[in-house]
Parts: structure tokens; sequence; C-alpha cells
């Protein structure tokens, strides 16, 4: 039984984002703690004492139980409320062993190249930084050979783990939507122009825990710039500062 008093330590959305998608994959109720790190909130000494050392959120209270680390969250959570939702992980241990696997080549292919390109295309934009374009060259390059391979596993089967939707499709889909609203087309034509990968994210942003997730996300955004408004503005320099909140919001990385 889900104890209830299960909360979420959460900032801008990314890796955020994954556990937000798996609790609501799980039909979980949840406390969203809104931690804003550009305050300094994920660095204070409660915060490194009581729930990550690291200063880094997501962080999942669940009765006496404190996690962080995205995935290993979403495992948790896959394990601990199999019989709740989605069921994220196989009960056969060999299809276990392949969603552990299409999990690994999302954190050592597929992830490092996708976090380069928001950082190039998304982050360094919004903080005023150059972008360097031989790396979101080089990025694409390495993301095409990626996605070729995703394109050649998904003809085999409608989710990368096999016939249904598990932890392996749910950590890919946060990443996804950022390149996806990154302003360099040619990134975007790289997911779309390859039909099994364009039909397996749609297939996911469909879902109705996706479809919550990024109203969540909106609820997010909408908390950081109220925390940045100035309390006495005119109306341009309202949404000027707004603007500049929502964007910072992209910033990428455990936060």
């Amino acid at each position: 039984m889900q104890d209830p008093k299960m909360k979420l330590h959460c900032g801008f959305l990314f890796f955020n984002m994954a556990v937000i998608f798996g609790l609501h994959e799980k039909d979980l109720d949840f406390e969203l703690v809104f931690i804003d790190w550009i305050a300094g909130e994920s660095k204070t000494k409660s915060f490194l004492s009581n729930l990550n050392p690291f200063g880094q959120v997501p962080v999942l209270e669940d009765g006496d139980l404190k996690l962080f680390e995205s995935k290993a969250i979403t495992r948790y959570l896959a394990e601990q409320y199999k019989e709740e939702g989605t069921n994220l992980l196989p009960n056969d241990p060999k299809k276990r062993a392949i969603v552990s696997m299409w999990m690994e080549v999302d954190t050592n292919q597929f992830l490092p190249v996708a976090l380069t390109l928001i950082k190039e295309l998304i982050v360094k934009p919004y903080q005023g930084l150059a972008t360097d374009f031989t790396s979101v060259q080089e990025n694409k390059e390495k993301l095409s050979e990626i996605l070729n391979i995703y394109e050649t596993r998904l003809r085999e089967s409608p989710y990368l783990a096999g016939q249904s939707f598990t932890l392996a499709d749910l950590h890919h889909l946060p990443p996804i939507h950022y390149l996806l609203n990154t302003e360099e087309e040619e990134v975007k034509s790289l997911i779309y122009s390859r039909p099994s990968v364009a039909a397996w994210v749609e297939k996911m942003k469909c879902r109705p825990a996706w479809l919550k997730t990024v109203v969540m996300q909106e609820h997010i955004v909408d908390l950081m710039n109220r925390r940045r408004l100035p309390k006495q503005s005119d109306s341009s320099c309202h949404e000027l500062t707004a603007d500049v909140a929502q964007k910072t919001a992209m910033v990428i990385g455990k936060n």
C-alpha cells in the first residue's frame, strides 16, 4: 500500500520529468515539493543532510525511505508498486534484462549526446553564451547513428524492450521532448524522418501519464516565474522577466 506521505522534491524538469512521468504511470498520489535550485534551496544544510548530500533533485520520500537519482527512483516505483498502474518492469528475468540493457543504452549512448545538444542549443543561448556549432554538428552525426540503431530495433517491436511500454522507453521521452523543442530543425528531422522512431515517440507523447507530466511541468515553470517576477514593474519589464524565467527552466542537469 502506498504511503500517504510520499513526496517528490523537484526542481525544473529533465531528470525530474522522468520521475513525475513514472509516478503518473503508476497512478500514485504524491506531494510535489518545489525546490528552487537557482536560489540555492538544494544546497542548504538541511537539504544536504536530510535529502541528498550532492545537492540535486529529484528526491523521493516514501515513508522513511529517501531516494535520489531518477533511474533508481523509477525502478523503485516499478518494483514497490508493481500492482499499481502500468507494469513498467516485466516479470520474466530475461525480459527484465532487456529493459535494463536499453536503460544502459540510454545512459551511455543516447543521453550524453542528447544532453550535449540541449546544452548547446537551449541552455547556452539562454545564458548568453555562444553555441559551439562544431560540437552541435558532431553530436547530430552521433545522434543520427544512434537513431539508426533505434529505427532497426523499433521495426522489430513497438517499444525498445519489446511489446509493451517500460522504464526503457519512459526515460527516453523527457530528453526527446527537449530535443523537439529546440529551434534546430535538423535535430527534429533526425527523429521524425525515421518512421519507426517517429511512431514510437508519438505513441509515448499521447500517453495520459505524459500529458499529466506536461501539465505539471507547466505548473513548475509557473512557480519559477512567480519567484522571479518583481513585485512592482511595468508590463514590458514583467513580460521580459517572465520570458527569461521560463527559458531558464530549460536549463539541463540534475537540478
